[in-house]
């Protein structure tokens, strides 16, 4: 007797396709929403600046976010939703205007600065939208505007004054601390950084400041054997801040102290912020940046996210 019934394994493979088929559809309909609030205030660059930043980073960090048809998808959505919350969270283009002038430019230095170590644009996201990857020529242009914002001239009188009187306040031991300064969040400040290793300098063209970042031993032993990814618990950064000097010759040296910031690696104790210590002293006096308020480490976590593949680290250690 010849039946068309299907073998039992077929039938389980089609009632499993069903299901799966159907938990496809019905999670269609869970879906946070993702509103285009009224822009308030849009950057205000020149056109070709400005080309590139919408290409590049709009659909994360301003309200007219442009979802494809492929980003509506879930559970593709979910990423993508999560992702413009936290990029307007950190940056948003379309609220230009609620930043200070001086906050504008060090954004601008953050973004590109980011760009050129490659954190942002996000790579999972460049590699599926291919448009906002930002080439050299877009890097050049965006890295010549930013120059065009800063002058470079001597320092003026101001300038040389505070650092003189500084130094002296310094020669006097009048900058001695009685008592380790403490951040809110439980790190006190650490004066041995001064015998640490250099291991890196960046420039702030935005601010007009130099830094250099120094590193203790186990951050130096890292180093030296790669075993940066993730670094160790135990390693620290220190990154100290001068003001930028220029002679009139054109050369360039460091001027007033601004501050010393600290990234100390434990990921059971810092578990809550990816794995790190945050702290930040200002001026001579060792001020704790943040006051009483532990949040300020939000404000570093903000910062640092890009690079979570280099966890969580932009010093990138010189090599000799």
């Amino acid at each position: 007797m010849r039946t068309n019934r299907k073998p039992l394994y077929q039938r389980k493979a089609f009632i499993i396709i069903m299901i799966l088929f159907l938990g496809f559809v019905g999670i269609q309909f869970v879906r946070p929403d993702v509103p285009n609030p009224p822009v308030t205030g849009d950057l205000e660059v020149p056109a070709d600046v400005k080309a590139i930043v919408q290409r590049a980073c709009y659909d994360c960090h301003s309200n007219n976010t442009n979802l494809r048809w492929y980003d509506k998808i879930v559970p593709v959505y979910w990423g993508v939703a999560s992702h413009i919350k936290d990029g307007r969270a950190d940056l948003n283009f379309s609220e230009w205007n609620k930043l200070a002038p001086a906050d504008q430019k060090a954004k601008l230095w953050e973004s590109i600065n980011q760009i050129i170590s490659g954190a942002m644009p996000l790579p999972s996201y460049t590699a599926v939208h291919t448009e906002a990857k930002v080439s050299p020529a877009d890097l050049a242009v965006l890295k010549n505007y930013l120059a065009s914002m800063v002058h470079n001239k001597p320092a003026d009188t101001a300038a040389i004054n505070a650092a003189d009187k500084q130094y002296q306040h310094w020669e006097k031991n009048e900058t001695a601390i009685a008592k380790l300064p403490t951040a809110a969040n439980g790190i006190a400040y650490i004066p041995d950084y001064k015998n640490w290793q250099p291991i890196s300098t960046t420039e702030r063209f935005d601010n007009n400041t130099l830094r250099v970042i120094f590193g203790n031993d186990i951050a130096v032993k890292a180093i030296k054997e790669n075993n940066i990814h993730p670094w160790p618990n135990g390693a620290i950064f220190a990154k100290v801040a001068w003001a930028q000097l220029q002679d009139k010759d054109g050369t360039t040296h460091t001027g007033e102290f601004k501050q010393v910031e600290y990234m100390i690696k434990d990921d059971k104790k810092y578990a809550s912020t990816y794995g790190w210590g945050w702290a930040r002293f200002k001026t001579p006096k060792m001020v704790p940046y943040g006051g009483a308020n532990v949040l300020f480490t939000n404000e570093c976590m903000n910062c640092h996210k890009p690079m979570a593949a280099e966890d969580f680290v932009f010093t990138l250690p010189i090599k000799h």
